[in-house]
């Protein structure tokens, strides 16, 4: 996720069609947050991976770290998702924060991560430069970790029993049928933790790619069709507080925290300037992704 802050003038960049804009210098490193948060998160989805293993680790913490194969593999699916955001604004010449991960309670042990962009946003170019490949990027980790996490899953029956029901999108449901084939009524696949990694990363990329806001999909659908995004983010927000009622409950609370970070996304400097096709495709492969990882009811009981 990328949030832009909007930053005071302070300096002047010319661009290629010699305008000038003005811009901030980039700001000093500070990694102290960003390290301590990155180590807090490491830690919490080790916890994750180990509960994962019905590793109790109060009882037995020397067997901790059974959680470190869900940790790494969730862990990696984040750094590539940030990374991309962080390469491109800093090909881009913008002023941009390292990642700052979210630790959380040990069920996944994350909330994800962001990163911040102090720098006016040039043009709509860059909006999909910057907001499609964190997407892009983490998508190419999270379904080589489903591939590998499949074929370490068990395949069991299910009725009678208890736990927690995945919900699944198209892009899982394909990669499940190449990988184990169709499943016999009343069995299920029991995922193994890099599976429920590569898992939690197709939801993450779809949360992100929501066309709201300050989300990935805001950015990129402004980059493809400037302020018609802003019509486009209340009618999703509409949507997801009807499946919150009629369908999964956490849709409320995930509209809750988009109506707080705000439905509008801030114009960029230059808002007239046209995108090559290049930025087209790349748009529109990130779009793209959102029906294919989609999940309507993420989570359910059995």
């Amino acid at each position: 996720m990328v949030l832009f802050i909007l930053p005071k003038p302070k300096g002047v960049c010319y661009f290629r069609n010699m305008e000038p804009m003005i811009l901030p210098p980039r700001s000093k490193p500070k990694i102290f947050w960003n390290g301590l948060l990155f180590l807090l998160t490491l830690i919490t989805t080790i916890l994750a991976g180990a509960l994962q293993e019905g590793v109790n680790p109060f009882e037995t913490p020397g067997l901790i770290y059974r959680g470190i194969p869900f940790s790494f593999s969730l862990m990696g699916i984040l750094l590539a998702h940030e990374f991309g955001h962080f390469w491109m604004a800093r090909k881009h010449g913008m002023d941009v924060s390292f990642p700052y991960f979210i630790p959380a309670h040990p069920f996944i042990g994350t909330f994800g991560a962001f990163i911040k962009i102090r720098s006016p946003i040039p043009d709509r170019k860059v909006l999909i430069d910057v907001g499609a490949t964190g997407p892009l990027m983490g998508v190419l980790v999270s379904i080589p970790c489903l591939i590998l996490g499949l074929g370490l899953s068990e395949v069991k029956m299910v009725s009678g029993s208890s736990g927690i029901l995945l919900g699944s999108s198209i892009l899982l449901w394909v990669v499940q049928w190449l990988m184990i084939g169709p499943l016999p009524i009343g069995y299920d696949v029991v995922l193994h933790p890099i599976g429920f990694a590569g898992w939690i990363g197709l939801l993450i990329t779809s949360l992100n790619l929501l066309p709201v806001g300050q989300l990935d999909g805001g950015h990129i659908a402004f980059g493809l069709w400037g302020k018609i995004q802003n019509t486009i983010s209340k009618v999703v927000f509409a949507g997801l507080l009807i499946l919150g009622v009629w369908g999964w409950e956490g849709w409320l609370l995930w509209g809750l925290i988009l109506f707080i970070l705000g439905l509008r996304h801030p114009p960029p400097v230059a808002p007239g300037v046209p995108l090559d096709r290049r930025r087209k495709i790349i748009g529109a492969m990130a779009m793209s992704l959102l029906p294919l990882t989609f999940i309507p009811i993420p989570i359910g009981g059995l």
